[in-house]
């Protein structure tokens, strides 16, 4: 059930494989007799210097993929040097990733009802010195994903035949999690009055996300966070126009990795429009799609920044814990550079639409 969580997007799923399709039909222009001698794919996120402009995109539930895997994760992006975003439902806590890393990790918030609890989550990520609140946008409603329904995904998981089969066929797994204590959702369970247990934690979530979420709430949020915030799931020109007004430090282009609303655009599909709209006014990311340097290069030089992904390490996390994440981010670094070497450029920061082939870019 875990893998499926990762490994599926919404309704027909339409959306989730045009965010990898649409990628590949972008081509690029290779370049020869070039002086590529000195390379750098080093560059800024929101002002924080990175060694590619990639960061980890907040995932729910990645402490069940791996044993305590968001240390895991947090860590390998602390030696890799790039940032780390912890979800709100993540499994380990705010306070876990604190106590175990030493470089500012980022923290992402879904905006719910009990106001109250919302703001002592922004106070824990002001108290664990987070370098940056993302705050993410569209979660108002959750998405159909038939894969959880059908699986009746839950952290923990239920102890029914069907899973207990399923266990039997995963030692390593199984033997990982007896081994750790984290096993519910750190930010949430022990958090919230009568929340204590996953009966009440279920109870309590469907009715959380809250559908009245407007500008007006980003603007006290801003005041309560009081440091770097960014927008994750801007899809749209008008809306991106708006939350630049916002005044935030970055807005992320993303569909949730097409676990929302199927039959949306891509978010390379948008970004295009997005980055024409108001690239000279924000900071502007892409999310969701990114399965390789290359797609980092192709949002790089369609104007985003950086780049967040949240499927690609996951599945190293689940096969290798800590190390599966570091050879997943070494992969994605030796792609963007070899690729930028073949487009004939040298710096990630000057790469601009004149690597792509023109006829490929999307309208």
């Amino acid at each position: 059930m875990f893998y499926d969580y990762a490994d599926s997007g919404s309704w027909t799923e339409s959306t989730y494989q045009a965010n990898e399709s649409d990628f590949q039909k972008i081509k690029f222009r290779q370049r020869v007799a070039r002086n590529i001698a000195d390379r750098s794919i080093k560059s800024t996120m929101a002002g924080v210097p990175v060694n590619m402009p990639v960061a980890i995109a907040p995932t729910g539930l990645a402490g069940m993929q791996h044993a305590d895997g968001e240390i895991h994760a947090a860590r390998a992006c602390e030696k890799f040097g790039i940032p780390y975003t912890l979800s709100t439902m993540s499994i380990a806590s705010i306070e876990d990733i604190a106590a175990h890393t030493k470089a500012p990790f980022w923290f992402q918030l879904y905006v719910m009802k009990d106001r109250e609890f919302i703001g002592r989550l922004i106070d824990r990520a002001k108290a664990a010195h987070c370098g940056a609140l993302v705050v993410t946008l569209d979660l108002q409603v959750i998405g159909q994903r038939h894969k959880d329904l059908r699986n009746g995904l839950t952290a923990p998981p239920r102890i029914t035949l069907g899973n207990m089969l399923n266990f039997a066929t995963k030692p390593t797994w199984c033997l990982n999690m007896l081994r750790t204590h984290r096993r519910e959702f750190g930010n949430v369970i022990g958090h919230v009055s009568g929340v204590d247990d996953m009966g009440s934690l279920l109870s309590w979530t469907a009715q959380q996300f809250d559908p009245t979420l407007n500008w007006s709430d980003i603007a006290w949020i801003k005041k309560r966070w009081g440091g770097k915030l960014v927008l994750k799931g801007v899809l749209d020109v008008e809306d991106a126009r708006l939350a630049a007004a916002c005044g935030v430090d970055a807005l992320v282009v993303s569909n949730h990795g097409g676990r929302q609303l199927d039959g949306a655009l891509s978010s390379i599909a948008v970004l295009p429009a997005i980055a024409d709209a108001v690239g000279n006014q924000v900071e502007l990311w892409l999310d969701s799609g990114i399965r390789s340097g290359q797609d980092v290069l192709k949002a790089i030089a369609l104007g985003a920044r950086g780049t967040m992904i949240g499927r690609p390490h996951l599945y190293g996390l689940g096969a290798f814990g800590e190390a599966g994440v570091t050879r997943c981010l070494e992969i994605l670094a030796k792609e963007l550079d070899t690729t930028m070497a073949f487009c004939g450029h040298t710096d990630i920061r000057a790469v601009g639409r004149d690597v792509l082939h023109p006829d490929s870019i999307p309208n």
